[in-house]
């Protein structure tokens, strides 16, 4: 099997109660911070399903434990 044909890993998506108690905040503040540019934006996959992309969190994750 050529790398071409691995499959892929599917990408993991959170809903904002589940990233509320992933990072210990509310979930308004989580809409807050996107606002203001402090938190990772999500993603839209439908018209009513908006999800945060794990990958995207554990690298804002990283971030922030660098500059502490």
């Amino acid at each position: 099997m050529t790398k071409r044909d691995t499959p892929s890993a599917s990408p993991v998506f959170l809903k904002a109660g589940q990233v509320s108690e992933r990072e210990s905040i509310s979930v308004p503040t989580i809409w807050r911070w996107v606002r203001e540019g402090r938190f990772p934006a999500p993603v839209k996959l439908g018209e009513n399903c908006t999800r945060w992309r794990l990958a995207d969190l554990e690298a804002w994750e990283a971030e922030r434990c660098e500059v502490a």
